[in-house]
């Protein structure tokens, strides 16, 4: 659901501007695209959208209804034509459908609901199409859902159109209530009510007839105001309800950014600093669009990355490669497409690794174990081998024996898995020479 107050849905599905009534809309996908965790895309070919409702009163077997609504196309691609289907239940409890089921598809895939009609409606870009569905079923409804049809959808985007002003009711009930001709900002703009033969007509603007306009549709607007118009039958006399007509403005707020020294255009204008703007454009349907900017110009921006590395080793930053200590310089791309000065500051660790110990004497070098900077290592499992390459430790700490027992002197090779403090292991080998 999407309201002008608050949330205005995804920024890839933008609701066609302005709204055909009120403030708010509904929006609903024929399909959905979307990504894995491996990164692959996955098309859900029977992801289907509809609103529904229970009924506060059935729809009468035999008796004919009438259900309006406008439907709202972003562009071709993304809201192509589509076959708008309206389906029905006798139980309200068989709403909602499908149990969470995301392969469902349309509601007839229940044996509970049954389809009552459908109409094809073809689209364009930023635009609402009012448009009907008349049905007469052959059972009592007491719930519906109007949405896509039921034939899967295998698309490589997103397909996503907009409801408003969903309307239902007998067919009569039409007879008498003002309908839009095309959409109110159109030059060919208009209202009218169902033309019949046998009733004679009279408008009506805030409360004066206007001369002349006797026939179902009204021939010209007479600007902004009530309309209304007297149905008569010769034997009775109706009056529709009021029907205020006002050109819609479209109050557009957007934000853009700008990367230095490059320039953005607004109208007639190519602007180059940060700031407000409005100005007033004509949108899709002719009316006035007020388009408040606020552009933003980034300068270089500028960022530090600390890194250490073994020597030996390379850190690679986008199209860069450094191997040695200290400063470098790296001129990347942000993600707003700006150019991005960053400095790579890169040390070495520094891990000692004795290649003797005398586990007999006093002092330094009684144990063979690993030396850094605190807090360098996360952890680290050592594994010796004697010159046959028997395993006679595993641990942190070598004092020189092997279940007990001390281990001649001689040259001992080791096994090194080491995890620092960015959370990589890395392998080393080496040699250590026990001296008693």
């Amino acid at each position: 659901y999407l309201h002008t107050c608050d949330w205005m849905g995804w920024e890839e599905f933008p609701p066609p501007l302005p709204f055909p009534d009120g403030e708010g809309v509904m929006g609903f996908r024929d399909g959905r695209v979307r990504g894995n965790s491996s990164g692959e895309i996955n098309a859900e070919t029977n992801w289907k959208e509809y609103a529904g409702a229970c009924l506060n009163s059935p729809m009468i077997a035999g008796n004919t209804y009438r259900f309006e609504f406008d439907l709202g196309f972003i562009d071709r691609d993304k809201s192509p034509a589509i076959n708008v289907s309206f389906f029905g239940t006798s139980d309200c409890n068989n709403l909602p459908f499908g149990n969470g089921d995301d392969e469902f598809g349309c509601p007839t895939n229940s044996p509970d609901w049954v389809r009552l009609g459908s109409t094809f409606i073809n689209g364009g870009t930023n635009l609402w199409v009012k448009s009907f569905i008349e049905v007469t079923p052959d059972q009592n409804i007491n719930a519906i859902a109007i949405g896509p049809d039921c034939p899967a959808v295998d698309s490589p985007i997103n397909i996503y159109y907009f409801f408003d002003n969903l309307l239902l009711d007998n067919f009569e009930s039409f007879a008498f209530k003002i309908s839009e001709i095309e959409h109110p900002c159109s030059q060919n703009f208009g209202i009218g009510v169902l033309n019949k033969n046998d009733l004679d007509y009279q408008w009506y603007k805030d409360g004066v007839a206007l001369i002349g306009e006797n026939s179902a549709e009204l021939k010209r607007m007479y600007g902004e105001g009530e309309y209304q118009t007297r149905i008569m039958d010769g034997e009775s006399c109706r009056l529709t309800g009021i029907y205020n007509y006002k050109i819609p403005v479209i109050d557009a707020p957007i934000r853009r950014t700008i990367c230095l020294d490059d320039t953005y255009q607004f109208g007639d204008k190519m602007l180059t600093q940060s700031g407000i703007y409005i100005d007033t454009f004509k949108s899709v349907n002719n009316c006035d669009s007020i388009v408040t900017l606020d552009l933003r110009e980034l300068g270089i921006l500028a960022d530090t990355i600390d890194r250490k590395i073994f020597e030996g080793e390379k850190f690679e930053i986008e199209r860069y490669t450094f191997a040695n200590e200290g400063d470098h310089l790296a001129n990347l791309e942000s993600s707003q497409g700006c150019d991005s000065l960053v400095l790579v500051q890169l040390e070495y660790y520094n891990v000692f690794m004795p290649n003797i110990f005398s586990p007999s004497k006093d002092g330094e070098n009684k144990t063979f174990k690993i030396y850094s900077e605190e807090g360098l290592i996360n952890d680290y499992v050592l594994r010796i081998y004697d010159q046959w390459g028997n395993r006679v430790y595993i641990g942190q700490e070598w004092d020189g024996t092997h279940t007990g027992k001390e281990v001649n002197n001689g040259l001992y090779s080791y096994l090194l898995h080491i995890v620092m403090d960015d959370g990589i292991e890395r392998i080393f080998n080496g040699s250590v020479t026990l001296v008693r």
